[in-house]
């Protein structure tokens, strides 16, 4: 730093410039509270969780029944009954079942944008209630008022849904603070995508989870073109787990196409948490086979690369090859796709014939209380 002072009397009303030594200070790589690639470490020594034939048979089946349930979500959208926006979340469906199958449903909370469906699917609820969701029918979860991307559900801690790009990770934020004020040893999980990953919210959220050590942990899906534009060409860093640095959050970077890679991920993550030690940030880089919205043609990329994604990435292909090399057969595997495809056509068929909501639902749930 340099300081303004008085010459020598010769020269006495004249200013120089006088140098005074530098202050030190320690250096974050000298930090031992800085560490910030420690969960990178401990999950790179242990990449894949060693899940037994019955955990790996049940997330082939969550997985598997998100994608069918999806597929006919987009055939009833094609077909003029489901209404609005609607985002498919095919392609992606370790990242839900690989963190949600390792959280505590008895006290952990969930939180995302508007490409919902799978995160509810991976929570357990009953394809029937979100197919009548999605085609706004009075028996939906949300009772037919909020439809593909304002679903809720309190009783399974699931919070939404939210059509607001990056909103929800304040508001995890603050389900975060809600676990540590009530001390009731939950943490909430709390995904957006990379092209959320640019909102001014986002940090904001980041810096106070940090500063207040609240028991979250934000995943960022980066299925690589956010509405459309590919990361590169929208994202200084497109390395999003490093994100956290300037808040002291530690990142993990993950491929999410593997759910044994994402559930491993998921036990070293939620234990730093649950240990008082604050937020996490995971990055899961996924893939989304169809257009961001079913409005969506995906022009930005060639079909020869979504199909590349698809022959040697699928996640659930690749959790197939893995049950085949344990001595599962084609016929075990097949019987299960057989009875998702009739569970979802159930659900199809439930939404279809259920009753639309009265008129009277207009004057419901828009205020806490009744009045």
């Amino acid at each position: 730093m340099a300081l303004l002072l008085p010459t020598s009397a010769p020269e006495r009303g004249i200013l120089v410039l006088a140098k005074q030594p530098a202050k030190t200070s320690a250096k974050p790589a000298d930090d031992a509270d800085f560490l910030l690639h420690s969960l990178q470490d401990a999950f790179e020594a242990k990449k894949r969780y060693a899940a037994s034939e019955a955990e790996m048979m049940e997330f082939y089946r969550q997985m598997l029944l998100i994608r069918r349930f999806e597929e006919k979500a987009g055939q009833l959208y094609g077909l003029g009954l489901i209404g609005g926006f609607c985002h498919l979340y095919i392609g992606q469906e370790a990242v839900a079942i690989g963190l949600q199958s390792a959280l505590d449903n008895e006290r952990d909370s969930v939180i995302t944008g508007y490409r919902d469906h799978g995160h509810m699917l991976a929570y357990g609820i009953d394809p029937k209630v979100i197919m009548a969701e999605l085609t706004g029918r009075e028996a939906g979860i949300s009772k037919g008022k909020g439809g593909s991307m304002h679903m809720f559900s309190t009783e399974h801690k699931f919070y939404g849904g939210h059509g607001i790009v990056g909103a929800q990770v304040a508001l995890g934020g603050g389900l975060a603070l809600a676990h540590k004020y009530n001390n009731d040893g939950g943490l909430c999980l709390a995904y957006f995508g990379d092209g959320a990953a640019n909102q001014g919210q986002v940090y904001e959220t980041f810096n106070m989870a940090a500063l207040w050590n609240l028991p979250i942990v934000f995943v960022v899906e980066d299925n690589q073109y956010a509405m459309g534009t590919a990361t590169k060409r929208s994202s200084a860093e497109t390395r999003f787990y490093r994100r956290g640095t300037a808040f002291r959050i530690p990142g993990m970077e993950v491929n999410g196409m593997d759910v044994l890679e994402v559930r491993a991920a998921a036990e070293v993550a939620f234990a730093h948490v649950r240990a008082g030690k604050g937020p996490v940030l995971m990055e899961c880089n996924t893939y989304r086979y169809r257009g961001h919205s079913m409005s969506d043609p995906a022009k930005y990329r060639t079909r020869e690369e979504v199909q590349e994604q698809r022959d040697h990435h699928d996640p659930i292909e690749g959790l197939k090859k893995t049950l085949l090399e344990a001595g599962k057969t084609e016929d075990d595997l097949k019987a299960i796709d057989k009875a998702i495809r009739a569970e979802v056509a159930a659900a199809a068929d439930f939404a279809e014939t259920s009753p639309e909501p009265g008129a009277g639902e207009l004057y419901t749930d828009v205020l806490v209380e009744e009045y």
